[in-house]
């Protein structure tokens, strides 16, 4: 038997593909379209959410038979706005650079529709562990969408994966630029990030024929 039982090892695969929280929940869709023109910050943003909500599942599982039922949103509110604090003061102490292209967006985690519904649909049920394991599948679904979006906007809307140019220069023309290459700027654009998170997802259910029946 491996270190997870089928039932726990599901926590993790299934917000992977089948029930990503961007492609299929479409939750916290607003930070894929913000901050994924650069890969760095596609990653960080990634990880942060993950701390967050790995975290922050554990905190309201532990604490869901003593939370009232009353005030529990405020609850949830506070221990990811404590986790998003802690996330934003390591970024400006050892990547200040990088929080201040993040900007408002680290903020803007406790309210990031996945992290609060995943504290009301499981931790208020589940007991730690399994909680730990939802936080960090429902993460990893997020960052898996981050990262393939981030990768493609700057790779062809700027030449460069995480600032390192690797299809040429484009002033001395060198690699692809030699042969008439040119950099897509609407890459950058906010709008563009929307077409490859469709592009994402047609791929997704073109492969998946449950997932068209479902919807």
């Amino acid at each position: 038997m491996g270190i997870l039982s089928k039932k726990d090892a599901g926590l993790i695969k299934d917000p992977l593909f089948d029930n990503n929280p961007i492609t299929i929940q479409v939750l916290g869709i607003c930070s894929a379209l913000a901050i994924t023109a650069e890969l760095k910050a596609s990653i960080v943003m990634a990880v942060s959410v993950m701390f967050v909500l790995g975290l922050g599942n554990v905190v309201i599982s532990l604490m869901r038979n003593i939370i009232p039922s009353k005030i529990r949103i405020i609850v949830q509110l506070i221990v990811v706005a404590t986790l998003v604090i802690i996330v934003d003061l390591v970024l400006k102490a050892f990547a200040y650079e990088l929080s201040k292209t993040l900007s408002v967006f680290v903020g803007l985690i406790i309210t990031n529709c996945i992290i609060m519904g995943r504290f009301e649909a499981f931790a208020l049920g589940n007991g730690p562990w399994r909680s730990f394991l939802d936080g960090i599948g429902n993460a990893l679904g997020y960052g898996l969408i981050l990262v393939i979006v981030g990768f493609f906007r700057e790779l062809l809307g700027s030449g460069t994966l995480l600032g390192f140019k690797v299809l040429g220069d484009p002033i001395e023309k060198t690699g692809l630029y030699a042969i008439g290459y040119e950099n897509n700027g609407f890459m950058l654009l906010s709008p563009m990030a929307l077409i490859v998170v469709g592009i994402i997802i047609w791929i997704q259910r073109s492969k998946n024929k449950s997932l068209i029946e479902e919807a």
